[in-house]
């Protein structure tokens, strides 16, 4: 398994949230797995999420990496689920959503901070 500095394994955690946004996205394309390949494209999209996911933990460790793909990930769904879904968008979505993007740059912040 691959070593990585901070800035490679920071960009190879922006490539497993694009992976499981894009696994998310087709869940919902998949209407309830009715539709073969969205469906099939879950799985696919996932796993490669996850591989990328495991490979930077040993950087950057398990907190910062699953908070921060889960968390970008989260907002990166819902901006899809407004924009392409349309999905409503209401004030306390807007503001929970906030919310978390204020915690994931605190733990980047502080990711960033104590590797120095």
């Amino acid at each position: 398994m691959p070593t990585f500095t901070i800035m490679q394994a920071w960009l190879v955690l922006s490539g497993a949230i694009m992976f499981e946004v894009a696994g998310t996205t087709c869940m919902r394309l998949s209407e309830g797995f009715t539709k073969l390949v969205p469906s099939l494209l879950i799985f696919v999209f996932y796993a490669l999420s996850f591989s990328l996911n495991t490979m930077t933990v040993r950087t950057l460790g398990l907190s910062i990496v699953y908070a921060v793909w889960a968390g970008v990930g989260t907002i990166l769904t819902s901006i899809i689920g407004y924009w392409y879904f349309k999905e409503p968008a209401t004030a306390m979505k807007l503001a929970s959503t906030s919310l978390i993007m204020v915690g994931i740059m605190g733990l980047y912040l502080s990711s960033h901070l104590s590797t120095q």
